[in-house]
């Protein structure tokens, strides 16, 4: 893996666990159950937010602080995009103030990769219009594998609205690459069957548009949420919660050990019930948003160990 984190595609098995076992062992110190780390002290770390966010943004910004290193955050409305200056210049002056890698989230697909092109920093994707959102992959995996004991082997449904998700294209090459079975599952418009061409390993992916005949043999279900920005809304039905919800009647049909995840944010009473999203025996909606904490940790801690040396000053 390079000093870059862009995208979870082409990384392979062993890069993928190093990052989850790195992110394990820092997983006392996201929960507040071992002090802070000071790996990254003396380092600054820009996060770049052209979209909206709560759970990525501000996980980003924890696990900086957790790492000792110091944060500056721009976002699209306080920026000069407003005035005309384009996404590149934004983040090469940026660069310029002399930070140390740069996380970057925008509606545009391959914006990160653009960006790493440019500057001579690290660049860690925090998402990209609808390509991926490699770190929600990783948050994924190590939720299945602390919660299942481990993901080769496991079978995973992925249910929503997928075309749209980058959530889905990172967690379906980091799941298949770890050696999961993964269950696409949605309505025709939001679910191509070119899908199942995101991994390399095409053979552990399978479409379905039928959520009631894949409940019964699952260890994790992953409900997306329908992307009404990106246009998704006219590609549904009024019928999206009885056909695609995971309802409280369908909740009782999953196997006693199947777990319940959402990248969020939820819309509750649409893809997931209340008392499902609220269930501690299954949700690990909140335990997402921890791990998600670990594995920045992780990531951070790489970039920035394999991008350069600390700066002076």
């Amino acid at each position: 893996m390079t000093r870059h984190l862009l995208q979870l595609e082409g990384l392979d098995e062993h890069q993928l666990s190093a990052l989850l076992d790195r992110a394990d062992a820092l997983l006392p110190v996201a929960r507040r159950e071992a002090p802070a780390s000071k790996s990254l002290s003396g380092r600054l770390v820009a996060h770049l937010f052209f979209e909206d966010s709560t759970r990525t943004r501000l996980s980003f910004e924890t696990a900086a602080a957790r790492l000792g290193a110091r944060s500056i955050v721009l976002t699209e409305n306080g920026s000069s995009t407003s005035k005309g200056e384009t996404f590149l210049d934004t983040a090469l002056n940026v660069e310029a103030l002399g930070v140390d890698a740069i996380v970057v989230r925008t509606g545009l697909s391959g914006g990160p990769q653009l960006l790493a092109r440019h500057v001579a920093c690290p660049v860690i994707n925090a998402g990209d219009g609808r390509h991926e959102h490699p770190t929600q992959g990783l948050l994924d995996c190590l939720t299945i594998r602390r919660s299942c004991g481990a993901i080769k082997g496991a079978t995973v449904a992925i249910v929503g609205d997928i075309a749209n998700s980058r959530v889905a294209r990172s967690a379906v090459h980091a799941l298949t690459t770890l050696g999961a079975h993964v269950r696409l599952i949605g309505p025709p418009t939001l679910l191509p069957a070119s899908l199942k061409q995101l991994t390399p390993h095409p053979d552990r992916v399978t479409i379905s548009h039928d959520l009631d005949s894949n409940l019964g043999d699952l260890q994790a279900i992953m409900m997306l949420r329908v992307q009404l920005e990106r246009a998704a809304g006219g590609a549904i039905g009024s019928d999206y919660r009885i056909q695609f919800g995971l309802t409280r009647e369908r909740a009782s049909r999953l196997p006693a050990s199947c777990i319940v995840m959402h990248p969020g944010p939820v819309n509750r009473g649409v893809e997931v019930d209340d008392d499902v999203a609220d269930d501690r025996r299954r949700s690990q909606i909140l335990s997402q948003v921890t791990h998600g904490v670990a594995v920045r940790m992780a990531v951070l801690e790489h970039c920035l160990e394999a991008g350069q040396a600390p700066r002076a000053g």
